[in-house]
């Protein structure tokens, strides 16, 4: 089971000066502007939980009550809020809101791998390739959010990504440029708090101090690229002390009523972040628990198999996708943020000799909820093995294609590679998935 994450602010003995370094990268990298300005009229959001590993869409969200039991799997099956839709026994919150979910059974992965890549760009053709060019390119969904709409708040990155697990399971921006590449919400927890024992018009005196000696190095260097460091200093300082970004990244100011409705683990504890950091204005998060926790091949490896491995983390699962959809409806967020929760794959149909299933590229399932898009249905079919669509197909371009039509983003957009061709933002014909259209 992966350990508890300690998310709470990191200890008041980091310097101002460390302090203001970090922010004024960070605000480097964001490109904010020189002006504060408020919250976007229309502050749209997503976040997306990846299940990394490849969760089993036979266990947990398309369960087949009639099949052989080496098919069925350990778990038995319940009913929902829905008529004739069943979902995995250890599902009973998401069960009792599951006229606010939509359980997609039909997704194409034939093109993933044991990688972000693919899904998380919803692009079929961004690929693992192991030969040095993963991707060919092609950028995440996250990334395009971040070129094409950018943050809903000036003070916060458009694009975070609360992954232990970087490399393995956040797709970043590929050949779009390092400037839309994802911030790692994890490392600036606690970054943006004053030093125990500094107050406010201490900084006040310091500052003073720093512009004086700033404008002793003006007077000698001109140079753009001082200007730039000189007004990034500035929105650090700004940053810090209108507290804004702090309180986005500190759960400790939530109730405790509301972090244990989200539960005392790591994916609740990302969960209960990601709703803050969107409705403070970052406009695309990305939460992965762990790294490989739903690679369920089976008793003898690490993560183990469906019954010993799988079956501890879907409590934790179920109690995190009705806390957030519960607490976004209550705060009169949900219409403005889609939530989706998937993985690279699916599991294989017939459970192993080793009491686990085995990856599965033809077909998986996932759940979406909010957005203002239409909820409380099952979305596609399986075929009575769970193993192949049979129909509702839906691809990664057409997961790409409802994201950015949700945020408004223009789905002919296209971005410029490193060699000046225009690459499309939705490939191979992808479309919004018609049955969440509103």
């Amino acid at each position: 089971m992966p350990k508890q994450l300690n998310l709470s602010p990191l200890s008041g003995s980091r310097r101002w000066f460390l302090q203001a370094s970090t922010a004024a990268t960070l605000a480097s990298r964001m490109g904010l502007a020189a002006e504060p300005r408020p919250l976007r009229d229309d502050p749209r959001s997503v976040i997306v939980f990846w299940l990394s590993g490849g969760p089993s869409q036979l266990d947990m969200w398309d369960p087949k009550p009639e099949a052989p039991p080496e098919i069925r799997g350990p778990f038995g099956s319940i009913e929902t809020r829905l008529p004739g839709v069943r979902l995995c026994e250890h599902f009973p919150l998401q069960a009792s809101i599951a006229d606010k979910l939509s359980f997609l059974r039909s997704v194409d992965c034939t093109a993933s791998n044991h990688t972000p890549i693919t899904l998380q760009a919803g692009n079929p053709l961004a690929k693992r390739t192991d030969d040095g060019r993963d991707g060919s390119g092609y950028p995440s969904m996250g990334s395009v959010v971040a070129r094409f709409r950018g943050p809903n708040h000036p003070d916060l990155p458009p694009f975070v990504g609360l992954a232990p697990s970087w490399k393995a399971d956040v797709w970043e921006s590929g050949h779009m440029g390092a400037q839309f590449a994802p911030v790692d919400g994890l490392k600036l927890v606690g970054k943006f708090g004053l030093p125990t024992g500094v107050q406010v018009g201490q900084l006040h005196e310091r500052e003073t101090l720093r512009r004086g000696l700033d404008r002793l190095r003006s007077d000698i260097d001109r140079l753009d690229t001082l200007n730039k460091l000189n007004q990034y200093q500035q929105q650090a300082y700004e940053m810090v002390l209108g507290g804004h970004v702090q309180r986005a990244f500190d759960i400790d100011l939530e109730p405790q009523s509301v972090k244990d409705a989200y539960g005392h683990h790591t994916i609740g504890q990302k969960a209960l972040l990601a709703r803050r950091l969107v409705e403070a204005g970052v406009t695309y998060v990305l939460v992965s628990g762990a790294w490989g926790y739903f690679d369920h091949h089976g008793d003898n490896v690490n993560w183990g198999g469906i019954e010993k491995g799988l079956k501890p983390l879907l409590p934790h699962v179920d109690q995190t996708i009705h806390a957030l959809v519960t607490d976004l409806g209550q705060r009169g967020l949900l219409d403005q943020t889609l939530v989706l929760m998937l993985g690279e794959f699916g599991r294989s149909p017939v459970i192993n000799k080793e009491a686990g299933r085995d990856h599965w590229t033809n077909v998986m399932s996932m759940v979406a909820a909010g957005g203002g898009l239409r909820h409380g249905q099952a979305v596609g079919a399986t075929d009575s093995r769970g193993g192949e669509v049979k129909e509702g197909l839906i691809r990664p371009q057409d997961l790409a294609a409802t994201v950015f039509r949700f945020l408004g983003i223009d789905l002919s957009a296209t971005w410029t590679n490193p060699q000046g061709r225009p690459i499309p933002i939705v490939v191979e014909g992808g479309r919004p998935i018609p049955e969440l259209l509103a």
